[in-house]
C-alpha cells in the first residue's frame, strides 16, 4: 500500500445562506479502501459526498485528490476542463436514481463505450467487445447490448451504470444510495455484485448510506454523521458494535430492534 491517501479532506463545510448542512469534516482515504458515511437524512452526508467528489464547492476547506500526472490537486481549484477529465478517467460517481448517471436515449452498449470514447477509443470493435464484457461482469444479458435503460428494471439499470463507471477503472469511486428505492432482493443481489467488484478491482470507494447492513457489508471504515458533523468515526465493526457516541448508539438500537 502507499504511503500516502489518495483523497484528502481538510475543514470541508458547506453553508447554504444560514444553513450549515456539513461543517468542518476532515479526511481521508487510501487505495484499496471502503469509507462509508452514514446518518439520517438531513445529516449532510450526501452534502459532503458532492463536496467530494467535485459536483458542489465547500464554503471553506479544501478537497485533494492524488492524480497520477503531478500528485495532489485542490478539487475545487483545478479548472473544469481538469475536473472533467479526471472525472472520466481517474474517479466517477454512481448516483441514487441511475437515470442521473445514464443516457436513458443511448443503448446499453453505448452507454458503457461512451466513457472508453471520453478516454481515446476509437476501435468500435474494441468497444463493443468491452462493453459486452462489462455487461457480462454486471450480469446483464449481452444480447441486449443495443437496447435502451429505459426497457431495464431499476436493479438492471444501477448495475448497467456501475459498469459505464468502472469500464474505464477509475481509481476512486462515489456512491450515493447505491441500494435505495430497490426492493430487497434486488438490493442483496446488488450488494454482492459491488462487494465483488471492489475487491476484485482494488477500489477505493465512499459510499453514502443511510443502511447500517449495506454499511456493515461493504465498509472498512465507517463515519457518523449529525446535523452536518462527524459525531463517530473508526473501523465498522468497532463503531457498529461498540458505539461510542449516544446518536450512534441509537442509530444502531433503531436497526436491532427493527
Amino acid at each position: 500500500m502507499t504511503d500516502e491517501p489518495l483523497l484528502r479532506a481538510a475543514g470541508v463545510t458547506k453553508a447554504f445562506d444560514r444553513l450549515i448542512a456539513c461543517r468542518t469534516v476532515s479526511l481521508e482515504l487510501w487505495p484499496g479502501e471502503v469509507l462509508g458515511i452514514v446518518g439520517e437524512s438531513g445529516s449532510g452526508k450526501t452534502t459532503l459526498l458532492r463536496c467530494l467528489s467535485g459536483e458542489l464547492a465547500p464554503s471553506t476547506g479544501t478537497v485533494e485528490f492524488r492524480t497520477l500526472e503531478s500528485g495532489f490537486e485542490d478539487v475545487h481549484r483545478m479548472g473544469e476542463a481538469r475536473r472533467r477529465f479526471l472525472m472520466r478517467a481517474q474517479w466517477g460517481v454512481v448516483h441514487q436514481n441511475p437515470r442521473d448517471g445514464l443516457r436513458m436515449r443511448v443503448s446499453a452498449g453505448g452507454n458503457v463505450g461512451e466513457r472508453l470514447m471520453a478516454g481515446g477509443a476509437r476501435h468500435y470493435g474494441h468497444i463493443r467487445a468491452e462493453a459486452e464484457d462489462w455487461l457480462d461482469r454486471v450480469e446483464l444479458d449481452r444480447g441486449r447490448i443495443d437496447e435502451l435503460p429505459t426497457l431495464f428494471s431499476g436493479g438492471m439499470q444501477q448495475r448497467l451504470q456501475i459498469a459505464r463507471i468502472l469500464v474505464s477503472k477509475p481509481r476512486l469511486v462515489f456512491l450515493d444510495e447505491p441500494t435505495g428505492g430497490l426492493d430487497v432482493s434486488v438490493q442483496a443481489k446488488l450488494l454482492d455484485l459491488l462487494r465483488r467488484l471492489t475487491r476484485d478491482l482494488g477500489l477505493a470507494v465512499v459510499i453514502v448510506t443511510h443502511d447500517l447492513g449495506v454499511a456493515r457489508l461493504l465498509t472498512d471504515r465507517l463515519m457518523v454523521m449529525r446535523r452536518g458533523r462527524v459525531v463517530e468515526e473508526g473501523l465498522t465493526d468497532q463503531v457498529l458494535d461498540d458505539p461510542h457516541d449516544a446518536y450512534t448508539q441509537l442509530l444502531v438500537a433503531s436497526v436491532i430492534g427493527a
